[in-house]
């Protein structure tokens, strides 16, 4: 029998609570009347989604045949768990103070462990031995800040097409000005780059004491089962 890691609890857990919020929010739908579903209609297809988001990487993973670095995918669990879950399910993200800037600091990380397992990916064997610590450190760190940028370029564009209010240039329907309107979109930006540097300052002192201190964040490969 396959031991169970860490990453199999916590995959077990959220899957269950959300299966839970899934049976709960079927039954709202059913009872409330046919003008007031669209919002629990709406919850209902975010609660799908997560689960289905949870469960691809380990689908991607067989198919593949390759083993997912246990950090990255708790990383990966944890922020599905924060903004799906508890930030949609439970309205974290009007309730809980920050919470938004809680979840770019996480993906930041997330984002930052990426950039050190894409190195492991392009760079094999001894030409890996051969980067220099601080090199590695700055492509991660500038992997996971450029992703966060151009989140808030995807935010921006869509606010502009659908009349969102993404990136808070709003309040209670009145358009803010100046600093104001700026500070949401910089606040995210200053929580990508202290993530990041989180992960990339970590990675240097790590790699730099030993260069296999980068193997938890290898994509390793799985001979097919015959």
């Amino acid at each position: 029998m396959k031991k169970w890691r860490f990453y199999n609890y916590l995959l077990a857990f959220i899957i269950i609570s959300m299966v839970l919020s899934l049976s709960f929010t079927v039954v709202a739908v059913s009872t409330v009347p046919v003008t007031g579903r669209s919002k629990q209609l709406f919850l209902l297809l975010e609660i799908v989604l997560g689960i289905g988001i949870l469960l691809l990487p380990q689908l991607v993973a067989r198919l593949g045949h390759f083993k997912l670095p246990e950090i990255l995918y708790i990383l990966f669990l944890l922020f599905i768990y924060g903004s799906v879950y508890l930030g949609t399910v439970y309205q974290f993200y009007s309730r809980v103070p920050h919470w938004d800037k809680i979840l770019h600091v996480g993906s930041a990380m997330l984002l930052g462990c990426l950039g050190y397992a894409l190195i492991g990916i392009f760079v094999r064997g001894k030409q890996l031995t051969q980067l220099s610590p601080v090199f590695m450190a700055i492509f991660a760190f500038t992997f996971g800040l450029s992703i966060g940028v151009f989140w808030e370029f995807y935010e921006f564009a869509f606010d502009g097409l659908l009349g969102l209010n993404m990136q808070r240039f709003m309040a209670h329907g009145v358009l803010l000005r100046g600093r104001a309107a700026l500070i949401d979109t910089m606040g995210d930006l200053f929580a990508d780059a202290l993530g990041t540097f989180a992960v990339a300052l970590l990675g240097y002192m790590g790699i730099h004491r030993d260069v296999h201190w980068l193997d938890k964040f290898m994509f390793h490969k799985i001979a097919p089962k015959k």
